[in-house]
């Protein structure tokens, strides 16, 4: 059962570091577009920005679903032996 107990701390540290790396690269997507929009003459809005957060939130929600799916399974293989 130490695998399953280290394939869950391995997804909630793969979700940390998603969802950090999806704050950054949102923010840093919306101050581009704004600029853009304000001096470079781009027709896209900077709330274009926030469609960055459906896949890195897709991929938050398959690491958590899978460390909790780890420690279910890490919890059920002690009463069994």
């Amino acid at each position: 059962m130490k695998t399953c107990k280290a394939l869950r701390a391995v997804f909630l540290t793969l979700a940390l570091l998603l969802s950090h790396t999806m704050c950054a690269v949102v923010a840093y997507r919306w101050c581009a577009l704004l600029w853009c929009g304000r001096y470079g003459g781009c027709s896209a809005p900077a709330g274009i920005a926030f469609l960055y957060l459906i896949p890195y939130g897709a991929g938050i929600a398959v690491c958590l679903l899978l460390a909790l799916f780890f420690h279910k399974r890490a919890g059920r293989g002690k009463g069994n032996r």
